[in-house]
């Protein structure tokens, strides 16, 4: 187990539908990186935007993109997340990818769906709700509109740290700087937010507000950046243990089940 996690969070413009170029891109920016670090996040769809077209862009897991993530994760020592557009057996996921460096793969596949933009009438839901064990760590990976259902999200696990990847646009940007600050308050842990910038395709503006927050829901950086960059935070598991235990509300939380 390690007690402090560093993260590199890669807030990026995303070039629509083409992958390979993502992939360069996202390079690029990842070996700019001169710390060592844990893990590597990118945002959701990462390799295409978030598209409802999918038919040119969805991947297999034995797929270009998966594989440049083991690659990448291997040589940096580092795991590499963020969400691809997967096709299994018929069906398309929006599925987040933890690769850690030795390769394996954890993924969860996102359980909201955006009906706003029709995303429920193209890809599957999710139905399980994954905790990755990372050196120590409990992380539970969520994408973009997970962040709107705080029962869904609920510390039930005891995880240490909630993951969201997003590609959330600019008119509801103060929704997710709100929800990201309640999520680690009410759950007593850290979140991580890694967000898009640039246009996209349907010409809807996305201006970045990664973040990190700890569990009292204090901001883990300087400022919120709105234009491409590379942002490392260090998470400390020392700091969860000393604020639960002096702070305990976990214990008063609701018992419940969920069905899917």
């Amino acid at each position: 187990m390690i007690n402090k996690l560093k993260i590199a969070i890669i807030q990026a413009d995303l070039v629509w539908e083409n992958g390979s170029q993502n992939r360069r891109n996202f390079s690029e920016k990842i070996n700019t990186i001169s710390e060592n670090v844990e893990v590597i996040v990118l945002p959701e769809m990462f390799s295409s935007g978030f598209t409802m077209q999918p038919k040119n862009v969805a991947e297999e897991m034995s797929g270009e993109t998966v594989s440049w993530m083991q690659k990448l994760a291997s040589e940096k020592e580092a795991a590499v997340a963020g969400s691809v557009i997967i096709k299994e057996k018929g069906k398309l996921y929006n599925r987040f990818l933890f690769v850690h460096s030795s390769g394996k793969i954890d993924f969860y596949n996102k359980r909201h769906l955006f009906s706003l933009a029709g995303e429920h009438k193209v890809y599957t839901s999710g139905l399980e709700k994954i905790i990755i064990d990372f050196k120590g760590w409990k992380i539970c990976p969520q994408i973009c509109y997970d962040l709107r259902f705080p029962v869904y999200t609920r510390n039930v696990e005891n995880f240490d740290l909630l993951l969201f990847v997003a590609n959330w646009p600019k008119p509801r940007i103060n929704a997710w700087d709100t929800l990201l600050k309640a999520r680690a308050i009410e759950n007593l842990c850290y979140v991580v937010g890694v967000n898009r910038v640039g246009e996209d395709a349907n010409n809807l503006e996305y201006i970045g507000h990664s973040a990190a927050y700890d569990c009292l829901g204090t901001l883990q950086s300087d400022k919120i950046e709105e234009d491409e960059c590379v942002k490392i935070v260090e998470l400390s598991k020392s700091h969860i243990k000393s604020t639960r235990s002096k702070l305990n509300f976990l214990a008063d939380k609701d018992n419940f089940k969920l069905l899917f």
